[in-house]
């Protein structure tokens, strides 16, 4: 019997990540590997689109407040500063908590874009996807929403669009009125998405003498919930020392209560008797910032109370993202 000679495949070209089209997940890798695409190059990918990205708003501009805005506040509106300025016929771009049916974006007839922050995104870079949707909202006809979308592994984020040196200064609303400039016209569907908003809104007042620290009326007690920038290790030792010394509240009546974890930063939360309002809690507000500053430049360890105290305060963490 004759012997079989080897087989031998003819070379395939090596093709890199960015010349490979994207196919579906089950079928044959365009690149020739013999490999399904969702093995091969959609690996990388997919890996990109559902990879977390920890901080999504770290170093732009009042990051603390992007994520106030994302997670805590109903209805606010901050006007954005682009790096490279605004087309000439997009007179402004303003970002805002919600939009009327939950639409990624909306442009609306005078060319203005508005950007919702709080919708789900299809990745794990809530940066990446706001980038994607403001670019496409930029271009799309005046009098129509952008729909959502898998923002492009490559594609910018919002601190490639974004001035770094704009200023970011939420104005918190009452209602969602800012959705319809001229409400006699609005569809019904809007003004449906309108008043349901309205009626689930809670009560919020930006603090004025702090920076992102947000009051907020609940029919039972009213909140503080301040959103901080420094390390959260470093924080709930501060936080800790003050607490057993027993002075972490904000006056009479108030407590520290725990915090939330949201986008890599930690969110210290106060209950408060209904009779304090926004204005009453701005002064206590202060005084406490001055003594969260000195108890953060402490590196001295923890004593056995403060290491309770600090138990105690993990324990009563919450992660919202």
């Amino acid at each position: 019997m004759a012997k079989k000679r080897p087989q031998t495949k003819a070379a395939r070209p090596q093709l890199t990540d960015g010349e490979v089209p994207v196919v579906g997940a089950r079928e044959p890798c365009p690149c020739n590997s013999g490999r399904r695409y969702k093995a091969c190059h959609g690996r990388a990918a997919a890996h990109a689109a559902t990879e977390l990205v920890h901080r999504p708003f770290e170093g732009l501009s009042g990051e603390c407040d992007w994520v106030a805005l994302r997670e805590l506040v109903p209805a606010a509106t901050v006007e954005l500063t682009l790096k490279d300025g605004l087309p000439d016929d997009v007179p402004s771009v303003t970002l805002a908590t919600v939009l009327p049916m939950a639409w990624p974006a909306l442009r609306r007839d005078d060319g203005s874009v508005l950007i919702g922050l709080q919708n789900d995104t299809a990745s794990g870079d809530i940066s990446r996807d706001l980038a994607d949707t403001l670019q496409r909202a930029l271009t799309a006809k005046p009098g129509t929403p952008v729909q959502g979308r898998r923002a492009p592994a490559d594609g910018p984020r919002l601190q490639d669009l974004l001035d770094p040196e704009g200023t970011f200064a939420p104005e918190v609303h009452s209602g969602f009125e800012f959705w319809v400039p001229d409400p006699e016209n609005a569809t019904p569907d809007v003004t449906a998405s309108l008043e349901r908003a309205n009626a689930a809104a809670i009560p919020t007042v930006k603090l004025t003498g702090v920076d992102s620290a947000y009051w907020c009326e609940t029919p039972d007690k009213n909140h503080l919930r301040w959103v901080m920038p420094h390390a959260e290790e470093k924080l709930l030792d501060a936080l800790a020392r003050l607490h057993a010394a027993g002075r972490s509240s904000l006056g009479e009546g108030t407590r520290l209560v725990g915090s939330f974890r949201a986008h890599g930063l930690t969110v210290p939360v106060w209950d408060l008797p209904s009779a304090i309002g926004a204005e009453d809690v701005e002064k206590p507000a202060a005084e406490f910032a001055e003594r969260l500053a000195a108890a953060l430049a402490v590196d001295a360890p923890l004593t056995a109370e403060e290491r309770r105290a600090r138990g105690g305060l993990t324990n009563r963490q919450v992660t919202l993202n």
